[in-house]
């Protein structure tokens, strides 16, 4: 078995040298490691065939190196002579080679020389062709620059705009080109600020010069228009009122008819400035470019009409005493103007900066500020005179601005207001020249020595009079100097009140009746406020009212001069158009009866001041036999007062008619306030007893007032109407007198009785005080003593007259 085994062995280590031999040396380990792993003794085994393996190859080896050795001895020896020959050529070449090294070094340094140059020529081209590539970028760059230098911003622009697009992407690979491409955003927000700046200094120049632009504007319209109505006037024909130009620019056919004008007056004229004469408007065209070549015209458009809507507010901001002067509603109108003259400007010269819609904007928020401000402002004014020129230039502005293209027509209404106070103004300076005709005047008729004054007097006032004609001078009109001051005044206030009626485009029939208007309220107001006061002084006496009642009597027979005065301004016959009618008849009738009211009362005050000297002895038993000093000064007064009457006028005019019964009603008046006194002196609640010889003395009193009207002191009178006046009081004394007590109760109530006018209650007063009530009362004492019957008699009396004051208490 062993040797079986022996066998079976043998191949394997066969195996395992083959692969010893052929494989890697790294690759043995798994190899040996299978020689532990067969049976046991196998590595001996396998150690005794590797020495027999081994063994073999150093035969073989021998063989090899036996065949060979001959060869290697000769190769050896070829090998020997070799070496010397090679020292030799040793020598040789290094000595070549030091030869050819020393001529090399100078071939050398110029080769390098050559290379250098070679390299130089190569990055000399480079640098060229690059420099052909970036010469362009750099040109524009410095062409930038010196645009900046010289604030030619809109090219600066369109230069970058080139750079980015054009030449900077073409040498975008250099730091210098990435520089610029940094700095072209600070340069366009650089262009930006400039521009702005630009734009802000505009602002700040227009808003400087807004009023002198607006004067030359409004100059040139007012001009435009005077010009076309004298245009108007010499040719008879209707002309158009033309707007006024673009800018304050005067056509050429007008400027040369002024220039012509200015050459026949040989004045010079005034060189026509424009807006672009005193505002230089490049700053706004130029930052609008700039923004709109930066894509940024929004917010620049923006911006614009932000700062204008600040300025205009700024602008429609009046002065506190804008009021005071027309210059300072000059100076207003002028800013205002001034504003939208810019902004038509801007408006046509720009596409979109302004708008129709903005300027319309502004002016609709303007003219609601303007009229609020003239409304106020205006009512400030008390001088008729700033009120027509605040109302001239107001005309002038709207005419200004409407040759713009704006809507005036609120302004026009405003006029219309502002006339209302002019009115007001006219009024109150009129009150003041009726009150100084008043007071100067001498309430006495005019005289007139000659032809001369006559004409001069009927020049101001028509007065026409047939029978003072065929008087002789010198002679006197009947009225006072005030009448013709007062008839030129209100002619004057019509003049006046027309001068605001001019230019307000409104048709004659308006202006007629504003003036018909206007003048009532002068006749009814002022004019008849003044007559009021005046009628109402207290240095205003008798022979003053008189002659007030025939100043008015003229002056209202004078209103149809007037509204002839107006027809003739206005051209509005008032046969064909309804026109408003004058109301001085009831102005001047009121005065009237208001200076008759006052002659009435006057005299009443006067007959009571006579009443109050009145001295009575009421206890008197015997009457003086004469009337009381104090009744007989009451009727000289009354006599030489009606005297003053005979000047009342009294012709056929139904109004002077009236008039002339003034001085039978005033008589009629006096007498019975002078019987309604006496009778309360009678009466008087203070006066506790009368004597019989204190009535007598009464009696003789009433006597002379009975008289002074019988002596028909008024002609015009019938019968006895004016002693009626005294009837009462007349009656009243007969019962008295004549004790006759029985007719009276007798025929109490009877209409043919003749003490008819006798109240119970009234005698029954006077008889209590002749009555004996106390023990201090002695005025019954004879009677007493000689006839206790009367007494008895007169207490009878008295029931009975209390008993028909009860009865007619409980009858009424």
């Amino acid at each position: 078995m062993a040797e079986n085994e022996s066998l079976e062995s043998v191949p394997e280590h066969e195996r395992i040298l083959q692969e010893i031999e052929s494989t890697d040396t790294a690759c043995v380990g798994p190899t040996l490691r299978s020689v532990y792993d067969d049976q046991p003794n196998a590595h001996q085994r396998f150690m005794e065939k590797l020495d027999a393996r081994i063994r073999n190859h150093d035969r073989e080896i021998e063989k090899m190196c036996n065949f060979h050795h001959q060869g290697f001895v000769d190769a050896i020896t070829e090998l020997l002579k070799v070496r010397a020959d090679a020292g030799k050529l040793k020598v040789q070449v290094t000595d070549t080679n030091r030869r050819l090294q020393e001529a090399g070094k100078e071939v050398i340094a110029q080769t390098e020389d050559s290379i250098r140059c070679r390299i130089q020529q190569r990055n000399i081209a480079t640098v060229v062709d690059k420099l052909q590539l970036c010469l362009p970028a750099l040109e524009m760059y410095s062409k930038l620059k010196e645009q900046m230098d010289v604030k030619r911003y809109y090219s600066a622009l369109k230069t970058m705009e080139q750079l980015e697009n054009i030449y900077l992407p073409k040498v975008g690979q250099y730091r210098f080109c990435q520089i610029m491409i940094e700095n072209l955003p600070k340069l366009r927000e650089e262009i930006k600020d400039i521009s702005m700046s630009d734009l802000k200094d505009f602002l700040e120049s227009i808003r400087k010069h807004s009023d002198r632009i607006g004067e030359t504007a409004m100059k040139q319209a007012l001009q435009q228009k005077t010009f076309h109505i004298a245009l108007h006037k010499q040719t008879g024909m209707n002309y158009k009122k033309s707007a006024c130009v673009v800018n304050g620019i005067v056509p050429e056919d007008d400027h040369r008819r002024s220039e012509q004008n200015a050459d026949e007056d040989g004045e010079p004229e005034e060189e026509v400035l424009t807006a672009q004469d005193l505002v230089d408007f490049s700053p706004v065209y130029r930052c609008l470019h700039i923004y709109s070549v930066l894509g940024d015209k929004e917010t620049f458009e923006n911006y614009y009409r932000k700062q204008r809507r600040k300025q205009a507010r700024l602008v429609l901001q009046p002065q506190s005493n804008m009021h005071e002067t027309v210059e300072g509603y000059r100076k207003y109108f002028s800013q205002i103007v001034g504003f939208f003259v810019v902004e038509d400007h801007i408006l046509h010269v720009t596409q979109g900066l302004v708008t129709r819609a903005f300027t319309d904007e502004l002016w609709n928020m303007a003219l609601a500020k303007i009229i609020a401000v003239l409304r106020t402002h205006s009512s400030y004014c008390t001088d008729p005179d700033l009120v027509l020129e605040l109302k001239n230039l107001i005309v002038v502005f709207a005419d200004t601005v409407q040759g713009y293209g704006f809507l005036v027509n609120r302004l026009f209404d405003l006029l219309f207001e502002i006339r209302d106070q002019y009115n007001e103004t006219l009024l109150k300076k009129w009150t003041g020249l009726f009150r100084e005709i008043f007071e100067t005047d001498n309430y006495s008729p005019i005289p007139i020595a000659n032809e001369d004054e006559l004409r001069t007097v009927i020049s101001k006032f028509p007065f026409q009079d047939s029978e003072l004609d065929k008087q002789t001078f010198p002679k006197k009109l009947p009225m006072s100097q005030s009448v013709p001051q007062i008839y030129m005044q209100v002619k004057e206030f019509i003049y006046a009140s027309l001068k605001f009626s001019e230019s307000l485009h409104r048709s004659s029939t308006e202006i007629d009746d504003m003036l018909r208007k206007s003048t009532n309220l002068l006749l009814t107001r002022t004019l008849s406020g003044c007559l009021q006061n005046l009628i109402k002084k207290p240095h205003i006496g008798l022979t003053e009212l008189v002659q007030i009642i025939i100043n008015t009597t003229h002056l209202e027979q004078a209103c149809k001069y007037l509204e002839d005065f107006i027809t003739n301004i206005t051209n509005i016959s008032t046969e064909t158009v309804h026109t408003t009618r004058l109301y001085g008849l009831s102005t001047f009738k009121d005065a009237r009866h208001a200076a008759e009211g006052e002659i009435y009362t006057k005299l009443n005050q006067k007959i009571d001041e006579f009443i109050q000297l009145a001295d009575y002895d009421w206890t008197m038993s015997e009457p003086d036999g004469r009337a009381s000093g104090y009744l007989m000064d009451l009727i000289n007064f009354l006599r030489s007062t009606f005297q003053v009457f005979t000047h009342l006028p009294s012709n056929t005019n139904d109004h002077a008619a009236m008039s002339g019964k003034v001085a039978q009603t005033a008589c009629m008046s006096a007498c019975k306030h002078l019987s309604t006194s006496l009778t309360q002196m009678l009466l008087d609640c203070e006066l506790k007893q009368i004597s019989m010889g204190a009535i007598q003395q009464f009696n003789l009193d009433v006597i002379q007032c009975e008289l002074f009207a019988s002596s028909d002191p008024v002609p015009g009178f019938q019968g006895d109407t004016l002693q009626l006046a005294f009837i009462d009081l007349r009656q009243l004394l007969d019962l008295f007198m004549v004790w006759d007590w029985s007719t009276y109760l007798a025929d109490y109530g009877q209409p043919t009785s003749k003490y008819l006018r006798v109240n119970p209650s009234t005698a029954l007063t006077l008889l209590e005080k002749m009555k004996d009530t106390s023990k201090k009362n002695q005025l019954f004492a004879q009677f007493r003593k000689n006839d206790r019957d009367k007494q008895r008699l007169i207490e009878t009396v008295v029931k009975q007259l209390r008993s028909l004051v009860n009865g007619m208490s409980h009858h009424t």
